[in-house]
């Protein structure tokens, strides 16, 4: 498991603290999904929306930043929990403007579009004409797949706007290590066919082929029988799922309908029966916030090695 950063310290430490205007490495300019932005110095108040990028905050050690954070998709890592624990959470899914605005932010990250949404007024134009900068996680604006890079270069942003690159350095090498020990474990080892379900009843919404949950499945071993969908996330159809015969279900783990849920009712399903899969009972499971762009992504592809091939990668 990749070792949080949060009570570790670091000589960029004391350059996150120092007033604003002495901070080190600024002004920083970055463009993120099409939004420039020069920062003069390191955000203090800062609002997350999303699972993945609350982590992000905290894998840097930046709890001390976070005046308010909003929508967990499932549970935040052990190692995150005291940190967690101690920042106001604003909203159990994405907070009015009026909400938002009230903890007076200048600075709100999103892990998706829907962070962002014009019409709840939490637009990142919107925002910025009340003096606020943003940021959305690079897998919300990518053009074509993400890769583990995009993972890194995520952080490595993160980092430079916080005034911490060190520490952002230092979770890249890291992330990079356990990267390399998995694919080492794996060797030569054939891929599986693997279809995600995530959820769906008529259709199967499932992981398709931009999205970091298909690099997940690459790295991992497996071979995403959606990866033709030119998306991180969409719906097939349960005809597709037979005929493209996957040697493994890989159940994405989050909200109201449990794992034992989704297994039965694709069990049950007598569409189903001769995939292999689903004849073979073989499912691998993922909380959903694994296989989304944030720090678990490294952990998430060892974890997911060790179910599809418990005899090599262990």
């Amino acid at each position: 498991m990749l070792v949080p950063l949060a009570a570790c310290g670091s000589p960029d430490d004391d350059a996150a603290k120092k007033p604003a205007a002495q901070a080190e490495g600024f002004p920083y300019t970055v463009e993120n999904c099409g939004v420039r932005t020069t920062f003069d110095a390191p955000p203090e108040r800062v609002v997350t929306m999303n699972q993945h990028v609350t982590e992000i905050m905290l894998e840097l050690g930046l709890e001390d930043r976070l005046v308010g954070t909003a929508y967990l998709d499932d549970k935040v890592l052990p190692e995150y929990a005291k940190a967690y624990k101690s920042r106001p959470v604003i909203a159990d899914e994405y907070p009015s403007q009026e909400k938002l605005l009230s903890v007076d932010p200048d600075f709100v990250y999103g892990g998706y579009t829907s962070a962002f949404e014009a019409g709840a007024g939490r637009s990142r134009a919107a925002l910025k004409k009340s003096g606020i900068d943003s940021r959305l996680n690079i897998e919300g604006c990518t053009e074509g797949a993400v890769t583990m890079a995009d993972v890194h270069r995520e952080v490595r942003e993160a980092g430079r706007t916080f005034g911490v690159p060190e520490r952002a350095e230092r979770w890249i090498e890291e992330a990079k290590a356990e990267t390399a020990a998995t694919k080492e474990k794996l060797g030569d080892t054939d891929p599986l066919d693997v279809f995600v379900y995530d959820s769906g009843d008529k259709t199967a919404f499932t992981a398709g082929g931009t999205g970091i949950g298909n690099e997940i499945i690459t790295r991992a071993g497996g071979r995403n029988v959606f990866a033709d969908l030119d998306k991180p996330f969409g719906d097939a159809s349960w005809e597709n799922v037979v005929e493209r015969a996957p040697e493994v279900v890989v159940i994405y783990d989050y909200g109201g309908t449990t794992v034992a849920q989704k297994k039965k009712r694709l069990l049950e399903d007598p569409a189903l029966a001769d995939v292999p899969a689903i004849k073979n009972k073989r499912f691998a499971v993922l909380p959903l916030s694994d296989a989304v762009l944030g720090v678990r992504a490294p952990a998430a592809v060892r974890k997911l090695a060790e179910q599809l091939h418990p005899d090599a990668a262990k």
